[in-house]
């Protein structure tokens, strides 16, 4: 079975660059793409999540320009040439980063390892590559520019753990407290592997149905006369949506308790209760998100659910090593006999966070 690779781009990023605008690069910054291990959709309702940072990377060369005009090219979306106030497309990304940390004009280059509309949050990792590329160290302006300048209605996960990533180690995010505490991350010590399968379903968070979801907890709350879903007490509430959100904040902290013990088969359990709990309460998931974490439970892995917003994108599998190959093979062909579109794979370990790159 093939997997996707993690490759170090910085060499192609910057002959790219040079070849693209006949200039040396000012600088190169490179951040890695994430998976969620468990907490999801509970990042923008005050609560808990669990991820870690992938190896998988987008690498960014960029030159500031003092005339106002931005220049991108990508190996993945092409060439576009506009201002900071234009909003267009895949590079509205980059528009709205130099709006943010208040470049008015820009060339830049782009490539990337991360499959794009993969739920591995490729979004992400463009902005914050550019911002470590622009001499920041914000998460607050990463976090701004996708959810202010791009309009997507994330929560900040994807851009915390973009920036803060280490390797072997997952992060518990309290969007509550702001708190960021580092757990162990480290199945392979233990045997197992954590793989992905892309399903090629493709989701936008800023179109896509994961605005709906974030819009319907905040009415929730409302109702509710809370702050936020976090301050719900009810151990088992009767509407879905606030449902997933008080058991999923639960999830995580039975999830970080059983790494704590090596538990590994605890983790495994309560990630496919988490799946369960996306599918039917929170209406997130999809065929092919579902026969990906049911196939991968039924041919061995110690659990198994989706990763990211949903209605596409990627699950995520906790299995031993040994099975890795077999297991990939089996669900590659549950895909087939379905009539699904072939899933990708990718090995994923958690890494650092985003780079300057001298």
């Amino acid at each position: 079975m093939e997997f996707v690779q993690a490759r170090d781009l910085r060499q192609s990023v910057g002959d790219g660059f040079r070849q693209a605008y006949a200039a040396e690069p000012l600088r190169l910054g490179r951040a890695p793409g994430r998976v969620n291990l468990i907490g999801e959709h509970t990042d923008y309702n005050a609560g808990l999540c669990l991820p870690i940072a992938l190896e998988h990377s987008t690498w960014v060369a960029v030159t500031p320009r003092v005339d106002g005009v931005v220049r991108v090219q990508s190996v993945q979306g092409g060439v576009w040439r506009g201002t900071v106030d234009d909003r267009d497309g895949w590079a509205s990304y980059v528009t709205a980063t130099l709006r943010e940390l208040g470049v008015r004009g820009a060339d830049v280059y782009v490539d990337s390892d991360v499959p794009l509309g993969s739920g591995l949050s490729s979004s992400a990792a463009l902005i914050c590559a550019l911002v470590v590329a622009l001499g920041s160290t914000s998460v607050a302006a990463a976090i701004a520019a996708e959810t202010d300048g791009v309009g997507a209605p994330t929560g900040g996960l994807d851009q915390t753990i973009s920036m803060l990533g280490h390797t072997g180690e997952a992060l518990l995010l309290d969007f509550e407290s702001m708190q960021r505490d580092r757990v162990s991350w480290s199945p392979e010590a233990a045997g197992l592997s954590l793989l992905v399968v892309d399903t090629r379903v493709s989701h936008a968070h800023e179109t896509g149905g994961y605005g709906d979801r974030r819009r319907e907890c905040e009415a929730a709350a409302a109702r509710l006369g809370v702050a936020n879903l976090r301050a719900v007490t009810d151990p088992a509430p009767a509407d879905p949506r606030v449902r997933h959100v008080v058991t999923e904040i639960r999830r995580v902290r039975e999830t970080v308790a059983a790494l704590g013990a090596g538990d590994w088969a605890e983790v495994g359990r309560l990630f496919t209760a988490s799946h369960a709990s996306l599918r039917d309460d929170f209406e997130v998931s999809c065929a092919e998100l579902d026969l990906a974490v049911s196939s991968s439970v039924e041919s061995g892995a110690l659990g198994a659910r989706m990763t990211g917003g949903g209605f596409g994108g990627s699950a995520i599998a906790l299995l031993p090593t040994v099975d890795l190959d077999r297991i990939a093979t089996e669900v590659a062909a549950g895909f087939s006999a379905a009539g699904f579109g072939a899933p990708q794979f990718l090995v994923a370990r958690a890494s650092d966070g985003a780079t300057l790159i001298a």
